[in-house]
């Protein structure tokens, strides 16, 4: 299953369920996303042919980050850009959630692994602005 989290028509995270399966190549961003995600399920022999990357000019104006929860589980919040709370998910281990716009903070419901990808070089807190959250007790849990 392929959850997406809108505001205003504005696609803010996608979560990959760990028990999404289809046959093929699916692609889940649209063309202009900066971070690209995909999910791929070949059968045995199938074969993908060498190949490098061309140098492509890319502009980028917004991180989009993608988390792995390797294992564990944790409450992940969304926000608009203006900072106001629009709700929660929980995420859980095999799960991948790809953060392309708005806010967003977690809170670890358990001991988790996370492996976070995004593009670099990282800036430090350059590149974030940190406001203050929500508390466990007002989490609008989406299920």
């Amino acid at each position: 299953m392929v959850e997406t989290i809108l505001h205003n028509e504005v696609v803010l995270a996608l979560i990959l369920r760990a028990g999404y399966r289809a046959e093929g190549i699916q692609f889940f961003t649209p063309d202009h996303f900066s971070q690209q995600l995909a999910y791929m399920n070949r059968p045995r022999g199938y074969v993908i042919p060498p190949h490098v990357h061309n140098p492509v000019a890319r502009e980028v104006h917004f991180t989009k980050e993608v988390l792995f929860v390797r294992s564990g589980r944790l409450r992940a919040d969304f926000y608009d850009d203006d900072r106001n709370y629009l709700e929660s998910r929980i995420l859980h281990q095999g799960d991948v959630l790809l953060l392309a716009f708005g806010g967003h903070g977690f809170e670890m419901l358990e001991p988790s692994e996370v492996i976070e990808v995004k593009q670099g070089p990282y800036a430090g807190e350059a590149d974030k602005t940190r406001f203050p959250g929500i508390d466990a007790a007002t989490a609008k849990i989406v299920e």
